[in-house]
């Protein structure tokens, strides 16, 4: 179930700003179609660009989420992901509630980083 919360930029963590700002300095340098940033329990952040290979296609939110697993991160905080898209599709938003919870959020930002919504998946 995907629940909207705030869409209100000025309330912001500065933690939650630098994971858009890492998601799109990322998505800009790598020229992909989204750029993703997650936080781990620790306050550690990985950050990952859409993969497009044509035996791999991942998005930039699951492949930050991976990266997190592999790195040995056992919950998330939060995260974000810069797109064109209007959404979050549901396997990336159930990658993050596999790693961090039906709580964890996920800020949903324009490409030029501001904020759209944050959502949840439940």
């Amino acid at each position: 179930m995907l629940t909207a919360m705030s869409d209100d930029a000025s309330a912001l963590d500065p933690e939650d700003r630098k994971l858009l700002t890492l998601a799109r300095s990322t998505r800009a340098r790598n020229g992909v179609a989204e750029g993703a940033a997650v936080r781990d329990e620790n306050g550690r952040t990985y950050v990952a660009g859409t993969v497009e290979l044509p035996s791999l296609r991942l998005s930039a939110l699951r492949t930050a989420v991976a990266m997190a697993v592999a790195s040995g991160a056992s919950s998330l905080e939060a995260a974000a992901v810069v797109t064109t898209a209007d959404g979050v599709p549901d396997e990336d938003l159930g990658a993050v509630r596999d790693l961090g919870g039906a709580g964890t959020p996920v800020l949903l930002a324009a490409t030029d980083g501001t904020p759209r919504t944050t959502l949840t998946a439940g």
